[in-house]
């Protein structure tokens, strides 16, 4: 737990960004029979009949420091996956930072060996150069700041 804190404890600096990670899987549905209309005094009204289309995964990454966040859906949870999302981070929207620290956590696909079994070896360790992998501690995911995105943006109104 002091890891984490004492990661977000740290300054900002741009060379060096803190980004949190989260992954939640999405069920997709489709309404059965179109909404009525709103009308003077009632809002739309939604039947709660659904077709299961299917289903998504979301994973997010958050850079709060910064005020940064990035969402990236795919249709499965694979290590793969994952390992694209952090290729992505590393290449795509830090590519200017020394080395990236990301806070996710203790799930099975959330390791270093993800990229290696992704990419070629040189690759893999190209990116691990780029990042300090920081987890949650058991029990304690809620310190990851992603985690509390996830709960705001999915609690109802």
């Amino acid at each position: 737990m002091e890891d984490v804190l004492e990661l977000y404890a740290e300054p900002d600096d741009p060379q060096y960004p803190v980004v949190c990670f989260e992954e939640s899987p999405s069920q997709l549905l489709r309404d059965v029979r179109e909404p009525l209309p709103a009308t003077p005094g009632h809002p739309v009204r939604y039947d709660d009949e659904y077709r299961r289309e299917g289903s998504g995964h979301v994973f997010l990454f958050l850079e709060p420091l910064q005020g940064w966040r990035h969402v990236k859906v795919t249709d499965r949870r694979t290590a793969q996956d994952f390992a694209h999302g952090l290729q992505d981070l590393v290449d795509r929207h830090f590519p200017q930072a020394t080395v990236s620290s990301v806070v996710w956590d203790n799930l099975n696909t959330h390791t270093p060996a993800a990229l290696y079994a992704t990419f070629p070896p040189a690759e893999a360790s190209r990116m691990l150069r780029k990042l300090a992998c920081h987890d949650t501690p058991p029990h304690g995911s809620w310190l990851n700041r992603a985690e509390m995105e996830f709960a705001v943006v999915s609690t109802p109104c």
